[in-house]
């Protein structure tokens, strides 16, 4: 081989090194570029997700803050009726005795109804104002019963403004209607350190013969309420994973009794 040919083919060799080494070099830009690529891609995509899940989250909340709302009014009409009632026969001892009582519901409700979750006593103490009130508003007709086993923490946290509807209905669809003294019981009970049941009891006249009752303004309030706790329900497992199940039975359908039984059970979140 020629001195130029043996040139020419380290010359050659050299090339090729070259070039093999700018392709290596351009190849493993390219895999970095992309992998950059992809990991700003993933952390957009990650962060836009995250987005999406707050805004979602917070459309939830503002809906169970409209569904709590949407609970206010009835109790708010009966009260202000019963005070108006107390005005118009002129009894000033009364009606300034059940003004302060309401004044006092009030400020508790409208407290509760901005808080997702309040304590098991809170909840208790605002069932049984809300009970005393009533019983202010029916005088003898109406009694009352609230059971709390030793065994329930009381300082546990469950959803607010659960309770109280299901316990209004059972005083304005149960009790209203019955003749004689009727009496509404309110049994918490722990089932373990994760399950909390409640059972909402009353004595009056029970689901069948309230579905008679020809009053349509007071059956739709009743549908409204329980469609309004459904909803309520199903988004709270959605934004915190509370799972809460609850059954209505008339109690004729379990016994020789009358009345209606509501039982709910609430499942902490994992």
């Amino acid at each position: 081989m020629s001195e130029k040919e043996t040139i020419a083919k380290v010359f050659s060799e050299e090339i090729f090194l070259l070039l093999s080494g700018a392709a290596l070099l351009i190849a493993v830009a390219v895999v970095i570029l992309l992998f950059v690529f992809n990991s700003r891609k993933n952390k957009i995509l990650t962060e836009k997700s995250l987005a999406v899940n707050q805004y979602e989250k917070r459309m939830i909340e503002l809906e169970l803050n409209a569904l709590r709302s949407q609970m206010n009014p009835h109790f708010v009409h009966n009260s202000l009726n019963a005070i108006q009632y107390y005005i118009q026969l002129n009894d000033i001892e009364q009606s300034e005795n059940y003004l302060t009582r309401f004044s006092k519901l009030v400020r508790q409700f409208f407290d509760y109804s901005r808080k997702q979750l309040i304590t098991i006593e809170e909840e208790i103490a605002l069932i049984s104002n809300y009970l005393s009130l009533e019983k202010l508003r029916f005088e003898d007709k109406l009694s009352y019963e609230i059971v709390c086993d030793d065994a329930v923490h009381t300082d546990a946290e469950m959803p607010s403004m659960v309770l109280q509807p299901i316990v209004e209905n059972a005083v304005n669809h149960g009790i209203f209607h019955k003749k004689t003294t009727g009496k509404v019981t309110i049994h918490f009970s722990q089932l373990s350190d994760e399950s909390l049941r409640v059972v909402v009891k009353d004595d009056g006249i029970g689901i069948k013969q309230s579905k008679k009752i020809s009053n349509k303004n007071i059956k739709n309030q009743g549908s409204h309420s329980s469609q309004v706790l459904d909803e309520r329900l199903k988004l709270l497992e959605q934004i915190d994973n509370w799972h809460v199940t609850y059954t209505i039975e008339d109690c004729s359908d379990i016994g020789n009794e009358e009345g209606t039984m509501v039982t709910l059970t609430f499942k902490l979140p994992n």
